[in-house]
């Protein structure tokens, strides 16, 4: 019996409900100053459109002289508004950001200030948009700048991390290569950044297989040809057969000579602006293999002042480590003055500083 009865309770409700539920969803007329609704009713339908319009001298708060509205759940979306026909609409800039409106809109003889996106600066070093009778006038331009650097290069067995691609990179920005399993970088090591400097990025790592890390005079590279023939630790070196045409083609050293005809070795020296790392003298073993061979290590930086954009096109430049240069810039803001970009050698590796005035050679930019 009790049963029956909830089964009748349900019945009943469950219209009641729906009706609620249908009416909640319902509009009402919305309140419209200044302007005019078509079709004009009580209530509207969830997901119903009109039209309105407004009075002389104003607009919908949206593009065009007329706008819909639609009934979304019980409220009204966009809200319908009027404003003054001399107000504008947020303004379309490319590359740039400026603060937002919460009316979004903006009343007549606003003033707008413009910030470029980073790698982007302002053409003519206008930055301000003012709303006039309805429109923006001097609108800025954000163009790329002289200099930020394109994406940076590809390089084998290399990828970019920690960093979202991007077509344009600011003035100073680094970036940070690692090589693939089994390959390291010139100096040891998996990683190497690069910097965007004056236009274009500084030279980047080369990944290869079995790189040799930088050592000192004698510093043992992990070489232990002295154990192939069994025995002995690696230090211990098999005599040698008594003369190196016993070990056939002479080890090659890019950047270095073999120097003197002295039968049991041969002895290696670096050109200029390199130096030698590693033993100075190579032996033929019995087993008919070459002890450790040295490799010459560079002791400058080269700048080809024609790749670079931003710089006087002068070739060239040899820049010896731990030495700095000024590099004249292209590009002058100011006539009484001249702008240079300073070029750093640290360790085989050079730097460009940004363009800028310099008192005297001393003077970081």
């Amino acid at each position: 019996m009790s049963v029956r009865y909830l089964g009748f309770v349900l019945l009943v409700w469950f219209p009641g409900g729906l009706h609620t539920q249908s009416a909640d969803q319902q509009c009402p007329p919305p309140i419209l100053a200044g302007g005019y609704l078509v079709p004009k009713q009580n209530t509207y339908s969830h997901e119903a459109n009109f039209t309105y319009g407004c009075n002389n001298g104003l607009k919908p708060a949206v593009e065009g002289w007329w706008a819909i509205i639609t009934c979304q759940n019980g409220k009204w979306s966009p809200k319908p508004q009027c404003i003054d026909e001399k107000a504008c609409f947020p303004p379309h800039i490319h590359n740039a950001k400026y603060k937002k409106n919460s009316k979004g809109w903006y009343e007549d003889k606003k003033t707008v200030r413009i910030t470029c996106d980073k790698g982007y600066e302002h053409k003519d070093r206008d930055a301000t948009a003012i709303c006039s009778n309805g429109t923006w006038s001097s609108v800025p331009v954000c163009e790329k700048s002289i200099e930020a650097c394109g994406e940076p290069p590809k390089i084998p067995h290399a990828v970019i991390i920690h960093q979202e691609y991007q077509e344009l990179f600011a003035a100073d920005s680094v970036v940070q290569y690692e090589c693939e399993d089994g390959y390291t970088v010139e100096r040891g090591g998996t990683k190497e950044n690069i910097t965007c400097m004056s236009g274009n990025w500084t030279e980047g790592l080369t990944c290869s297989r079995g790189t040799r890390p930088e050592m000192g005079h004698g510093g043992d590279r992990g070489t232990s040809l002295g154990t192939r023939d069994g025995g002995g630790t690696s230090g211990s070196r098999t005599p040698p057969a008594g003369g190196v045409n016993n070990c056939g083609q002479q080890p090659i050293v890019p950047n270095g000579d073999v120097v003197g005809d002295d039968p049991m070795f041969l002895s290696y020296h670096c050109a200029a602006l390199y130096q030698r790392v590693g033993p100075e003298r190579v032996m033929c073993y019995s087993n008919g293999m070459w002890s450790e061979v040295p490799f010459c290590k560079a002791t400058f930086c080269s700048v080809d002042t024609d790749r670079y954009l931003a710089l006087v096109s002068v070739g060239v430049k040899i820049i010896k480590d731990g030495e700095t240069e000024r590099l004249e810039c292209a590009h002058q803001t100011r006539w009484w003055t001249t702008h240079y970009s300073v070029a750093r050698c640290t360790n085989g590796r050079m730097t460009l500083s940004r363009c800028c005035d310099l008192l005297d050679k001393w003077t970081v930019c």
